[in-house]
């Protein structure tokens, strides 16, 4: 079975709709001091983790929404937001 998504406009769609935006690394560092190198490592260096992670998708083929979401990398679902980060 393919991925499914639930787009908080549309609700649970077939995960072709979407476009995966990368994981969810928080705020934007502050522009201030910031070196090339510290960009870099903020858009290109990701931690893929192999369990739970939060991720940003683009619902391409639908509502135009972006929005984030929880899934299992293992296993390929979405799932709850774990309770360490509520």
């Amino acid at each position: 079975m393919a991925l499914t998504l639930t787009c908080p406009v549309c609700g649970k769609r077939n995960g072709y709709e979407f476009r995966y935006g990368g994981e969810d690394k928080g705020p934007r560092p502050d522009e201030a001091g910031l070196t090339p190198a510290a960009w870099c490592d903020y858009v290109h260096m990701n931690k893929c983790t192999a369990g739970v992670q939060k991720e940003w998708w683009f619902h391409r083929d639908g509502c135009g929404s972006w929005f984030t979401t929880w899934r299992d990398t293992t296993k390929n679902l979405e799932v709850e937001q774990p309770e360490a980060s509520k």
